[in-house]
């Protein structure tokens, strides 16, 4: 089923230009706009709003995607460990004080996440066994977390911790077209793997017996969801720190609309996904506060009570 495909497409379309007017500058559609609201439509809304658009569809096509592949609805893209490696490479970046170079940290952040993935394909192995998959995945998430924690209490300076603690909290605020450049095709192509994927994940929700029956090789999914995952979250964290929850509350929020494929609920989490962020991230610029509210946050305080009514009525349906 399609279904909510058109409806999404059309929720984006309604919801991007609404997202370049509003601001703690509102400009006005119908006035001659000048230099200066040019400079703030084209220099600085419009980047923001693109990767809030395709970051927020690879978070949630990631988080469809491994969902299927866990067979758990509560699965979430950074369980992997790819999304702390990433964060880890951006942390290192603030530390050694080459993150005010151009380019420095998403480097950094991207050679973290592909780290993650190699350790992660490393400890797997060739199984393909989603249970090791999963436990290498936990333990590598431990360790960066560990890792990071350990950066910011031997920061060298003050300012370097502030500006650590200040990125973990995940946000599009001051992001340029050289972002733009960087994630944009990365999220892209991690999307269209996680499709390639679609079809053995369809087999998998059968069990792991019939998806080998059905020509599944388990050690090819798996790469292929490392490189999609990895790809997406990757680029997500690189270009705007760690946001949280996309991932688990888009899908939940559609199966019900689709046939509970997992390669059907793809392409509507991308696009619920970046609806989701596009949305979350216009209203953290429109909030009244002394101070804008970072977009990490503010998905956490959504995400948080939303998993708690997951949990609660799978207690019920277990009771």
């Amino acid at each position: 089923m399609t279904r909510p495909i058109p409806l999404l497409l059309i929720a984006l379309a309604l919801a991007l230009p609404l997202s370049l007017l509003a601001g703690r500058v509102w400009l006005d559609p119908f006035a001659d706009l000048s230099p200066n609201a040019l400079i703030i439509l084209t220099e600085l809304r419009l980047p923001r709003a693109i990767l809030a658009i395709v970051l927020g569809a690879g978070l949630g096509a990631a988080g469809a995607a491994m969902q299927g592949y866990l067979r758990n609805p509560l699965a979430d893209p950074g369980l992997f460990g790819i999304a702390p490696g990433a964060a880890l490479g951006a942390v290192l970046s603030f530390w050694t004080g080459w993150a005010s170079t151009a380019w420095v940290l998403p480097l950094f952040a991207l050679a973290g996440a592909a780290g993650a993935m190699a350790l992660l394909t490393l400890i797997a192995g060739r199984s393909g066994s989603v249970m090791l998959f999963t436990l290498a995945g936990m333990m590598i998430a431990s360790l960066a977390g560990a890792l990071m924690s350990l950066a910011i209490s031997l920061s060298p300076t003050p300012f370097a911790m502030s500006e650590i603690v200040t990125w973990l909290m995940g946000a599009l605020t001051d992001r340029s077209w050289n972002d733009v450049l960087f994630a944009v095709p990365l999220t892209l192509a991690g999307i269209a793997v996680l499709m390639v994927a679609g079809r053995a994940l369809d087999a998998l929700s059968l069990g792991d017996a019939a998806a080998r029956s059905l020509g599944v090789d388990p050690r090819r999914l798996q790469l292929l969801m490392v490189a999609g995952v990895g790809l997406t979250v990757g680029a997500g964290v690189a270009a705007a720190g760690i946001i949280g929850f996309v991932g688990l509350i888009v899908p939940h929020l559609l199966r019900r609309f689709t046939d509970r494929r997992p390669s059907s609920l793809i392409v509507p989490s991308a696009l619920a996904g970046a609806l989701l962020l596009l949305v979350a991230d216009c209203l953290c610029r429109v909030l009244p506060l002394a101070s804008e509210l970072r977009l990490g946050i503010a998905l956490s305080l959504l995400g948080a009570p939303f998993f708690v009514g997951l949990l609660l009525q799978m207690r019920r349906g277990l009771a």
